[in-house]
């Protein structure tokens, strides 16, 4: 009834408490494809921004009855 498990030895319980702080602390896929995901849409409404300005700007300029 009161047999004990064998014991880990000290460095097994480093290695163990050394994998579990690289886990806590290493990037996630999710993490990363998050940030990624978010660079993306900001760049593709900067260049939408700037696309849509530029191209209003051509169509002004461009004005048949100003002759």
């Amino acid at each position: 009834l009161g047999k004990q498990d064998y014991k880990k030895t000290r460095p097994m319980l480093r290695a163990t408490r050394l994998k579990a702080e690289a886990k806590k602390t290493a990037l996630g896929v999710k993490e990363v494809a998050l940030v990624l995901v978010a660079i993306l849409v900001f760049l593709l409404a900067f260049y939408a921004f700037f696309y849509l300005n530029v191209s209003n700007e051509v169509d002004l300029d461009l004005d048949p009855d100003e002759n």
